[in-house]
């Protein structure tokens, strides 16, 4: 008997995701054992009788990022059938934000079942989340801390990719967040397919699917609080905002965010390449790389403009997450509106100013004087 239809859909999905990474002619994968014993990684990153993809080695591994949801672990199960019949092996990670009582056993949990599916090897990451972190909210602080744990696990383990659940309607939640904010194209774009060594196989299934996998396979995923709790602007996107914009519009409205983000992406991405040539061009012209000389700057377009002031705060310490259209327009206003004004403060203890017709980035932090001294004019 063969599987249920959306087991179906999310294995495809994961098929489609990995091909690139599969070798040539891989061998004839077994099914893994429904509970397999405890298994070392194997000394090499190798599979006997396969021809590695170009410049990955053939039995390379592939992560998954699964917190014991229903969209991660429909992910980690779908992985754990299609990775090896592709030539690859497949391991997982969970992080224990500590946010929550009992997290650890939570994520021992988790970290068991992803063993059970034939995920090897399997790696549980506890992390502490700051109560505070240089002006980004909980949500941030809690993913900046996430992807650190999967990056250490990813450059521990070699790995090739690293897959994470997120699904149409994870998506259509955060187009429509940014728009709620008042977002550049840049948000809109949502997450990307493929970025560095992430990648989120499932962008194009309904979060439904994953549910439904869940259940055609017995498993039964854990359901996050935080996912129910009104205090945190997605939770009201994916409860109340989502569902009265059906019923108001008609159905089909998260798939129409979703086809928004994916025609804006490649824009997007467009100009970020744009942005990233002019910044070293315009770094390798200033005495110091924090510097950006004013003049060059005025000259560029305004998008391009602005990705590379953003650009150059994320490089000088901003949280990703906290920087904001309205700190990036203060910026700009050194560029494009300059009256000697003072410096502007931006998330994570970065002070931008222009001194000497240049556009500087420094911290602000306890001890470091040069970023710390008051060059700006009131």
């Amino acid at each position: 008997m063969g599987p249920g239809p959306a087991v179906a859909e999310l294995r495809a999905a994961v098929r489609l995701g990995l091909a690139d990474l599969a070798p040539a002619n891989p061998p004839p994968a077994n099914p893994p054992p429904a509970n397999p014993p405890p298994a070392n990684p194997p000394p090499a990153n190798l599979v006997p009788g396969a021809v590695a993809a170009a410049g990955v080695p053939a039995g390379a591994l592939v992560l998954v990022a699964c917190s014991g949801g229903a969209d991660s672990l429909a992910l980690a199960a779908a992985a754990a059938f299609v990775a090896p019949r592709l030539g690859l092996r497949v391991g997982g990670v969970t992080v224990d934000h500590g946010l929550q009582p009992g997290s650890a056993e939570r994520a021992a949990s988790v970290a068991a079942l992803l063993a059970r599916l034939g995920l090897d090897p399997v790696r549980s990451v506890a992390v502490t989340v700051p109560s505070a972190a240089g002006g980004a909210g909980p949500e941030a602080a809690a993913r900046a801390a996430r992807y650190d744990a999967l990056d250490a696990a990813a450059r521990d383990y070699r790995a090739a990719a690293v897959l994470l659940g997120h699904t149409l309607d994870d998506q259509a939640e955060t187009v429509l967040l940014g728009l709620a904010r008042g977002s550049g194209g840049r948000s809109l774009a949502g997450m990307a397919a493929r970025r560095g060594c992430y990648r989120r196989p499932l962008l194009a299934v309904r979060r439904a699917a994953t549910t439904a996998a869940c259940t055609e396979l017995g498993l039964e995923p854990w359901q996050d609080p935080h996912n129910s709790d009104f205090r945190y602007a997605r939770a009201r996107v994916r409860h109340q905002a989502l569902p009265a914009l059906e019923t108001a519009l008609g159905p089909g409205v998260a798939e129409a965010l979703a086809r928004t983000a994916s025609q804006l992406r490649a824009d997007a991405e467009c100009l970020d390449e744009l942005a990233f040539a002019e910044s070293g061009q315009l770094r390798g012209d200033c005495s110091d790389p924090a510097g950006l000389e004013a003049r060059w700057l005025r000259a560029l377009p305004a998008a391009i403009r602005t990705r590379v002031l953003r650009d150059a705060a994320i490089m000088a310490g901003c949280p990703h997450g906290a920087l904001g259209a309205g700190h990036v327009g203060a910026v700009d206003a050194l560029v494009t509106d300059w009256h000697g004004q003072r410096w502007v403060d931006l998330p994570g203890g970065v002070r931008a100013r222009r001194r000497d017709g240049k556009v500087w980035f420094t911290s602000t932090a306890a001890g470091n004087s040069k970023g710390s001294e008051s060059v700006g004019r009131n």
